[in-house]
């Protein structure tokens, strides 16, 4: 158990994955929090406690409906984390399947996995979840799957060429020869080598998910107005920007806050996890070397 949990003692002593570790718990907590205690409840109306400014009780003020802006932020976390969640988990189960196809099949597999991924990454995940909101209508899932589908295209291009470089280590060749087969061999040996460049790209594609889904809602593509959603708060608030500016500050810091951390958190987690990373020799991080088994 210890060995197992030595990656997480590494990323403590990481400082930027450090930092990204704390906000992205203090997002999960706050959404897990909000599904049983709101200081609010985030949809009561009180006309007669509007824009009120920071203080008590309203901690972080009130909007133009009288509605607690902390409850509002605290809800919409719920949002984010299923965005982000959803998104990712999609994009590894595609990325994943495409890269072993286009580095483990027959050479006419490969190149059609390879010129499919091509076409599709020509396609940006803004504009390929707009087409579809505005075909199946404003939806959570709809960014969920657009974005997954997009960032598992982009993780798809990247692991591949690093799993086909990988694959003719000596230890992915000894492990074909002492008959592991290639589902094995691809979760044994190909995977974990290619683990660092995968983290950063899926924590990338999280915290993409995570300003799609703001943006989308902003534009009136992604959270229908019964669903608590920061970039829904947002675009709500944005329309009394000169009057009362304290009032978009906590959803806009949360939508960057949390960004940056999933950002910062998948660096860290590629330092912590590279096994051919040295903690102890700074320098040892101005080169690659080789992939180690």
């Amino acid at each position: 158990m210890t060995g197992r949990l030595a990656w997480l003692r590494r990323l403590w002593h990481v400082p930027t994955g450090r930092f990204g570790l704390v906000v992205v718990v203090a997002v999960v907590l706050t959404a897990a929090l909000s599904l049983v205690w709101t200081p609010f409840d985030p949809q009561q109306v009180e006309i007669a406690n509007r824009w009120m400014p920071p203080g008590w009780p309203h901690v972080l003020g009130t909007d133009g409906s009288g509605r607690d802006i902390l409850s509002l932020v605290m809800t919409g976390a719920r949002t984010t984390v299923l965005v982000a969640v959803g998104a990712g988990a999609v994009a590894t189960v595609l990325g994943i399947a495409l890269a072993a196809l286009g580095a483990l099949t027959a050479r006419w597999v490969r190149e059609s996995v390879a010129v499919l991924v091509d076409v599709l990454i020509a396609f940006p995940v803004l504009i390929i979840a707009m087409m579809i909101s505005a075909v199946w209508g404003g939806s959570l899932w709809v960014v969920v799957w657009s974005v997954g589908i997009g960032f598992g295209v982009n993780i798809a291009r990247v692991t591949r060429p690093e799993l086909r470089r990988v694959l003719h280590s000596d230890f992915v060749l000894a492990g074909r020869a002492s008959g592991l087969t290639p589902s094995q061999n691809l979760w044994h040996h190909l995977l974990p080598n290619v683990a660092p460049v995968f983290i950063v790209q899926l924590s990338w594609g999280m915290a993409i998910a995570v300003l799609a889904e703001a943006g989308l809602s902003y534009l009136g593509f992604g959270a229908p107005v019964t669903e608590p959603s920061w970039g829904l708060l947002l675009d709500q608030l944005q329309q009394y920007l000169t009057v009362y500016p304290l009032a978009v500050l906590p959803p806009g810091l949360a939508i960057t806050v949390t960004v940056l951390g999933l950002n910062l958190l998948g660096d860290g987690l590629r330092d912590a996890t590279d096994p051919t990373l040295s903690r102890r020799d700074p320098a040892a991080r101005l080169h690659v070397p080789e992939v180690t088994a």
